[in-house]
């Protein structure tokens, strides 16, 4: 059999919630339609998500990096500074089995969306962060520094963002660093659809443990035996889906991608953490949102303050979360239809050839 002469990309998403791999989906569709040939690279659910949205792609599985979530932001970022030694090490192995990918596929580029050790000196390698300025109050300068340090590895960063847009803000822009940015819009695997209203309220969970459980805890207390209807999704990526009834809720262990983008559309609220992806899904479909940052991400919080200040949708902090705070949407304009220029990412892509 002739081998392919297609291009191939290998995809590589970091494990840390899902966010990093559902925006990784429009990258994959889009390198399949302009010819390219993709290969993934990742970890646990952020690699089985994608393996069930794309059954016949080849994948890898990557060394994981630690995740531990403080409660409190200062503690979240000093905790990840005394595990760089580990993170050190996960990193040269990280990289060890991507130079092995690379000769073994014959890759041509690599795409890394936030995985440190994904880049190879033969091949052209981009990295994708909307974070190039890592806010950690104190440490904003050196957590910073270290990131972009870890950048420059690469030939080039995409901001899955447009320039003047409402979203990314101080996260994507900074002076003191010689990284090579390129805006390549707003990244969503969802299409703007309508829908008659199904569900009052849709409570999107996501993120690393433990503050994942924590909030899922917090909503089936809040809404136990409300006359809403309410769907809840917990972000667990097993290997069959589930939907279960408790005190008045239904809950689903996750969905693909097209069961999702239908329920967010009939949900008349939608209850979420700030990560950035979910930030341009709920763009791309023009919907009303409540916030709940994760304790510890400073990220997060800046981002829900921006959406605030931008008067998209209110927040709460999840130990002060209670179900009167959901009145407060009213007031809000939620988020205005965005509609992603595709033809930005296939003109970005073509670096690869």
């Amino acid at each position: 059999m002739k081998e392919s002469t297609k291009h191939k990309i290998l995809v590589a998403p970091l494990n840390w919630g899902l966010g990093h791999a559902t925006r990784c989906i429009p990258i994959v569709n889009t390198l399949i339609k302009n010819g390219y040939e993709p290969v993934i690279a990742s970890d646990g659910d952020a690699l089985l998500l994608l393996q069930k949205e794309f059954p016949n792609l080849k994948t890898f599985s990557l060394p994981s990096y630690p995740t531990n979530y403080a409660k409190k932001a200062i503690f979240f970022k000093v905790n990840l500074l005394f595990k760089l030694p580990k993170f050190s090490a996960i990193y040269r192995a990280e990289h060890k089995e991507i130079d092995r990918i690379v000769k073994q596929e014959n890759i041509h580029g690599i795409i890394s969306d936030n995985r440190f050790g994904c880049f190879h000196p033969d091949v052209k390698s981009v990295y994708i962060s909307h974070q190039i300025r890592v806010l950690s109050g104190i440490f904003t300068f050196l957590t910073s520094k270290i990131h972009q340090n870890l950048i420059e590895n690469f030939d080039e960063c995409w901001i899955p963002d447009e320039e003047n847009s409402p979203y990314s803000g101080r996260l994507s822009k900074t002076s003191f660093t010689s990284v090579k940015t390129k805006y390549i819009g707003v990244l969503s695997r969802f299409k703007q659809q309508k829908a008659d209203s199904k569900y009052d309220y849709l409570v999107l969970l996501s993120g690393p443990e433990p503050q994942r459980s924590r909030l899922e805890k917090v909503m089936l207390r809040i809404f136990k035996n409300t006359p809403k209807k309410v769907l809840l999704i917990q972000g667990k990526m097993e290997a069959r889906q589930s939907e279960i009834r408790n005190n008045g809720i239904t809950i689903v262990n996750f969905m693909t991608q097209h069961q999702l983008q239908q329920s967010i559309a009939e949900s008349k609220l939608i209850i979420a953490r700030l990560g950035y992806s979910t930030i341009m899904d709920l763009a791309v479909m023009g919907k009303k949102a409540f916030f709940i940052p994760t304790p510890g991400q400073t990220e997060q919080v800046y981002l829900a303050k921006k959406m605030a200040e931008n008067n998209m949708a209110p927040f709460a902090k999840q130990h002060q979360f209670k179900l009167a705070d959901l009145d407060k949407v009213e007031r809000f304009s939620g988020f205005e239809v965005f509609d992603p220029d595709n033809e930005i990412l296939s003109k970005t892509l073509l670096v690869f050839n």
